[in-house]
This record gives C-alpha cells, sequence and structure tokens, in this order.
C-alpha cells in the first residue's frame, strides 16, 4: 500500500497492489510496468524509483509515504482523504517504447497533478 503526495503534501492517489495507481475518487489513472509508469492509453507518464514518481523530464512529481531523500525537501503530509470505490479498470491501450531515463534532478515538476495523469492539458 503506498499514497502518493504532491509537492504541497496533499494525497493524490494510491495502490493497493503495486500494480494500479487510483485516485481517491476510486477512478484507475496509470500502472506500472516495471519502473515505468503509464496511463490505460499507453502513454508512458514517467518513472517510479525510490519511491518518487517523476516526470519524463526527470523532476519529482508525487512522492510515497516511505520516500527518504533523494529529491527536493518533502512538505508535511495532509490528512488522506476517504478512498471511494474503485471503478472498473479500462482496456490497455497499445503501450508505447519505454523513453530512456533522464537525469534524475532535485526539483519538482511544473505539471499540475492532473497534468501529470493527462486528465487536463
Amino acid at each position: 500500500m503506498r499514497n502518493f503526495y504532491n509537492k504541497d503534501g496533499s494525497p493524490i492517489a494510491y495502490t493497493d497492489d503495486d500494480k494500479t495507481i487510483f485516485l481517491f475518487s476510486g477512478e484507475p489513472v496509470a500502472y506500472f510496468d516495471n519502473d515505468a509508469i503509464y496511463s490505460f492509453n499507453g502513454k508512458q507518464l514517467g518513472w517510479f524509483e525510490k519511491e518518487w514518481v517523476r516526470d519524463l523530464d526527470g523532476e519529482c512529481v508525487f512522492f510515497t509515504d516511505k520516500t527518504r531523500g533523494g529529491g527536493p525537501f518533502l512538505p508535511f503530509k495532509q490528512f488522506l482523504p476517504f478512498k471511494a470505490f474503485k471503478q472498473f479498470l479500462p482496456f490497455k491501450g497499445f503501450k508505447e517504447f519505454k523513453k530512456i531515463k533522464p537525469f534524475y534532478r532535485n526539483s519538482w515538476s511544473q505539471l499540475s497533478d492532473k497534468q501529470f495523469f493527462y486528465l487536463e492539458k
């Protein structure tokens, strides 16, 4: 079980099986493929390594309860919201080829939570 927090310490998403990422609304938004994170339409969103979720530029988007350094300063974590019932998983689209890992940066990404998950442009 992992909770994912943004740069403000707000809980945004979680995984309880280390396979699928859900928003607290119950919406499935991404899945893990080894150290890569993909949306259900097959687009690679970023990387998950050492308890950091990083965007495709190597900047930090989310941290977990287990994150211990290796990135920017961690904010205080806010209280977890109620987890709604999980929605059905969508079909996985054709997965694009895994991108080459960038050099990891110790800075926060400029992407919003919704932009990272391709829920908003």
